[in-house]
């Protein structure tokens, strides 16, 4: 298979997961302490995936300043878009409903447009991802795609049951995370095709400020909905997840 098709099949792998979250989520009354379960779950998955596979691959390709610069640059992007996005009513776009509601179009003009803002803002980076792996002949990351898969799963679930909460119907939710799930095959697709005529200490740059980008998401999106249930666990279970991630990126 030429390899740019391979990207846009592994983006369609890991994308595929929010579609699939969606339809549980929506579909499904989900236990809460279930939802935030697996959301620490992913949460840990994906904080090993971005240490080992993305921060510690672009300090190997080209040195810390890259990795350091890019991670933090990352961060700074995410960062600003969130905010912008969180002042038109997509603060809450993972929370199931339980503590924090997702507003209605009604409560906030906007939000709706705001909400798949932020799903695309926050799926993009973990997708490019997989692409740049394939650079010069690679093969994707078994941990890569597996991390932003689980990672995937539980952000489409949490999130399609608080729309379902905020009075959105099944054409909005499945319509948002169908188009998200298209954009992250499209996002690996150009991870392989934009950055790979770039130098090593630019494709270094761009895995970092990918990570960067991620490790924010984590950490404004993903524990706080973890948390609001699994208060007590929440640690062990990320924790349990950061090693299945590490096993597999040791095997």
């Amino acid at each position: 298979m030429p390899q740019v098709l391979e990207a846009g099949w592994w983006g369609l792998v890991a994308g595929s997961a929010l579609l699939i979250g969606a339809l549980v989520g929506y579909a499904l009354r989900v236990p809460r302490l279930l939802i935030a379960s697996v959301m620490a779950f992913g949460a840990g998955v994906l904080l090993s995936a971005v240490s080992f596979e993305l921060v510690g691959e672009a300090y190997g390709l080209a040195g810390p300043a890259p990795a350091v610069i890019g991670t933090a640059g990352g961060a700074v992007a995410y960062t600003a878009g969130n905010v912008v996005l969180a002042r038109r009513g997509a603060r809450h776009r993972k929370r199931s409903g339980h503590h924090r509601l997702q507003p209605s179009e009604a409560e906030q003009a906007g939000s709706g447009r705001a909400l798949a803002l932020g799903a695309l803002l926050d799926g993009v980076p973990e997708s490019a991802v997989i692409g740049v792996g394939l650079l010069e002949g690679g093969a994707v990351g078994l941990v890569t795609v597996t991390a932003v898969f689980l990672s995937n799963l539980p952000e489409g679930l949490s999130s399609a049951a608080g729309m379902r909460e905020a009075g959105r119907g099944k054409g909005y939710v499945f319509g948002v995370w169908g188009t998200i799930t298209a954009a992250s095959t499209v996002s690996a697709v150009l991870g392989y095709t934009v950055v790979g005529g770039l130098s090593t200490a630019v494709v270094a740059a761009v895995m970092a400020v990918a990570a960067g980008a991620i490790l924010a998401m984590i950490a404004d999106t993903m524990i706080p909905e973890a948390f609001d249930r699994a208060h007590l666990a929440i640690g062990l279970i990320l924790v349990c997840g950061f090693l299945v991630s590490f096993t597999l990126s040791h095997i």
